[in-house]
């Protein structure tokens, strides 16, 4: 570090750690970023898990929100080495025997191959699809707030609202077309029986449609490299290895970002919170855990639907009541016998990721914030019955419970992914109710991380208005 003091520094060099810093030094602002970790990226990262040869993503590895995030779209990050694989097939979703439901990037293939439910998913979603970058802007922003678009908000609106399970059951007739609902809706850690969750999988099926869901050549670590390289090339620090105990550890700054959770910024600024800032910190939420695994693989998996060979992403549980069965099971505390599985397959388009012939996977599930079960067995069980000869495949293995993750990147708190929960409360209030969510109540700090709104994704959307909040106050 050249210097005692910035007009920003930023803790953190996760996507909204950098996305913070990148605003700021746009801004013609000196920004030093801080990191804990000896490598930059948060959920952001790759590393060889396994085996020599065998580059695997740390924790995010499918990314419709990057591709599709307003902020990052306006950012020369091709420049910086980002390209951007799209899959033949974005999603596929197992059933038993050799069927699958598909998400494709067209609309109209989606809704042909699910035969009776195809019209009535052309309803749902074409409204929204046609709309996707007006919807992008709105619902990636804080909830509260005037739209700009409000006919196609207040439409997105009645439909989100309700329970996934609900709008899967009153819309389609078939185990297809709800369990590949159900499947999207489940990346919100919610029951499916939870008022909102429909919401995400509207947002995660218009964006495959829309932007697809694409994965970075040579792993997620790429997203970092491109933004820090972007940075650096506006003038901006980064420093790595430093893990700051106490804020009083910081350099001098006009205005100091934090992509930290709750539970962290307590342990930073100790009694320098006022009271009642502390308690409503204290009753944060952060929602399920994760169970993460990496394999190392001889071959492709051996999927018995043939559509689920072609996909970047495979959704694995079956039909929609097992869906929701596994995702109760998370947020009431115990271990779903057949978790829903989210698993990525990226060497499969990508031959960077492995050695000639050979293949990374990367796969997690949903378990009770803190757990330190191993799913490891549920998990290969699940796969291993849509794709028979799974388990013969295996070459190496790395788990990771949720202390594991945590121990890993510090703003995975009990193994939560999403910086908090994700009820229509905590969207609402993230991490509290107040006008202005990034701003700290001790004057000059900011939290940029995905505890703010819009919430969690490797958007950078957290950290752009963090930074945007704290230039206006110095200006």
């Amino acid at each position: 570090m050249a210097k005692t003091s910035y007009d920003a520094v930023v803790v953190g060099s996760g996507p909204n750690g950098l996305a913070a810093a990148i605003r700021l030094a746009q801004g013609k602002l000196s920004v030093l970023v801080i990191e804990a970790n000896e490598t930059i990226g948060g959920g952001a990262r790759s590393a060889e898990l396994t085996l020599p040869g065998y580059v695997h993503d740390v924790c995010s590895s499918v990314h419709p929100l990057a591709i599709g995030s307003p902020f990052f779209r306006r950012l020369p990050l091709e420049q910086f080495g980002l390209e951007w694989i799209q899959p033949e097939i974005p999603l596929a979703h197992p059933l038993d025997g050799s069927r699958a439901a598909t998400l494709h990037r067209s609309l109209e293939r989606t809704a042909k191959e699910l035969g009776g439910d195809g019209r009535a998913y052309e309803r749902l979603m074409g409204p929204l699809v046609s709309h996707w970058e007006s919807l992008a802007a709105e619902f990636l922003q804080p909830m509260l707030h005037l739209p700009r678009h409000p006919i196609q908000f207040a439409r997105f609106g009645l439909r989100g609202l309700r329970s996934a399970k609900g709008l899967a059951r009153s819309r389609f007739c078939d185990e297809p077309a709800r369990a590949l609902f159900g499947g999207l809706a489940a990346h919100s850690f919610l029951p499916l029986e939870q008022m909102a969750s429909a919401s995400f999988g509207l947002v995660l099926g218009m964006a495959g449609h829309a932007a697809g869901w694409p994965i970075p050549k040579g792993g997620s670590q790429q997203i970092a490299n491109a933004l820090a390289s972007y940075l650096r090339l506006l003038s901006g620090e980064i420093v790595t290895g430093w893990r700051v105990e106490h804020i009083d550890e910081l350099p001098k700054a006009r205005v100091i970002l934090l992509d930290l959770t709750p539970r962290q910024l307590l342990r930073l600024f100790g009694d320098k919170l006022p009271m009642g800032f502390r308690r409503r910190f204290e009753n944060f939420s952060y929602g399920p855990g994760v169970f993460k695994m990496d394999f190392a693989l001889d071959g492709p998996i051996p999927w018995a639907a043939e559509a689920c060979r072609h996909a970047g992403t495979v959704h694995v549980c079956g039909t929609l009541d097992e869906i929701a069965r596994a995702e109760r099971a998370a947020v009431n505390g115990a271990h779903p016998e057949k978790p829903f599985v989210l698993l990525s397959q990226p060497s499969v388009f990508d031959s960077t990721r492995a050695p000639q012939g050979r293949h990374v996977v990367w796969a997690y599930c949903h378990v009770p914030n803190g757990s330190t079960f191993d799913m490891a067995p549920r998990i290969e069980a699940q796969i291993e019955r849509f794709a028979p000869g799974f388990r013969d495949r295996i070459l190496a293995r790395h788990t990771e419970n949720c202390a594991d993750l945590e121990k890993k990147n510090a703003n995975l708190i009990g193994g939560s992914i999403n910086g908090g929960a994700n009820d229509l409360w905590h969207l609402l209030a993230r991490p509290i109710a107040r006008p202005a969510p990034y701003r700290m109540p001790i004057q000059g700090y900011y939290i940029c991380s995905s505890s703010t709104p819009p919430g969690g994704g490797v958007h950078g959307m957290c950290g752009l208005y963090a930074a945007e909040t704290a230039m206006g106050d110095l200006y």
